[in-house]
């Protein structure tokens, strides 16, 4: 049997595949979540886990969830991204997902959801932003955090994405070094989520999710910014995909 949770996230999308075909990859979501859908589903054949067969159970979530019409269940992003974290940080903790479009954070309690708070109404604390001023530092995400390392913050104030450009557009017309630039932007984000997360009484245990996970230089900024320790994930962008797939296996039991 396998059970495959697919995350079709705004930037990437997330599977990964528990059973007799243990996997996990990622493919870009690039335009259409319905190409992407497809590919997926090629991709799965390929590997033995055919989502037409009985023994195959899908469960579907993420920005394009709907996309994947040949999922088992459709399950939403707070309910998978909370199953996952559970599993990532072994027992119960506060997730805090930092997404291409969106931030979320989630209070599991008892193996269960007790709360959530959802920034999605701007990109200036989000993956977007930094894929945005990456490209105008002329790097790439990996490499900004690289520079931001060496560099001192240059404020960034606006909260809104276009006019936080223009204040880094500013700085490289005043001359202003790389590195500074990329602190400055890096550090704003981190202020972001940890000004959303400090909306909820957190617990002692906080993973990260989301694409930058795995970011030691990340995680240790916003630990310093909410007074407790931000845990970084090795597989933390595929969160809400084993959250998913766990689901997935839960409700075939049933």
């Amino acid at each position: 049997m396998n059970y495959v949770g697919i995350d079709i996230g705004s930037t990437a999308s997330k599977v990964v595949v528990r059973g007799d075909h243990d996997t996990s990859f990622v493919l870009p979501t690039g335009w259409s979540s319905k190409e992407t859908t497809r590919e997926i589903q090629r991709r799965l054949k390929e590997m033995g886990a055919d989502v037409e067969g009985e023994e195959t159970k899908v469960v579907a979530t993420g920005y394009g969830r709907i996309a994947v019409d040949f999922a088992d269940y459709v399950i939403t992003e707070i309910t998978c991204h909370a199953r996952g974290g559970r599993e990532i940080a072994g027992g119960d903790c506060a997730v805090i997902d930092v997404g291409g479009q969106d931030t979320k954070v989630i209070l599991v309690e008892h193996g269960m959801v007790s709360d959530f708070l959802m920034n999605d109404k701007c990109s200036a604390g989000t993956g977007k932003f930094l894929e945005i001023m990456a490209n105008r530092l002329g790097v790439a995400i990996d490499e900004l955090f690289d520079l931001a390392s060496q560099g001192n913050v240059l404020p960034i104030s606006s909260l809104c994405t276009v006019f936080a450009e223009s204040e880094v557009i500013n700085y490289i017309g005043e001359g202003q070094k790389r590195e500074d630039i990329a602190a400055g932007v890096v550090d704003s984000v981190a202020a972001k989520v940890a000004q959303l997360a400090q909306r909820k009484t957190l617990p002692e245990r906080i993973i990260l999710t989301g694409g930058l996970s795995h970011s030691t230089y990340f995680t240790d900024i916003l630990s310093k910014k909410i007074g407790k320790t931000v845990e970084p994930t090795e597989n933390g962008r595929f969160a809400g995909a084993i959250g998913a797939s766990y689901l997935a296996e839960e409700k075939k039991k049933r």
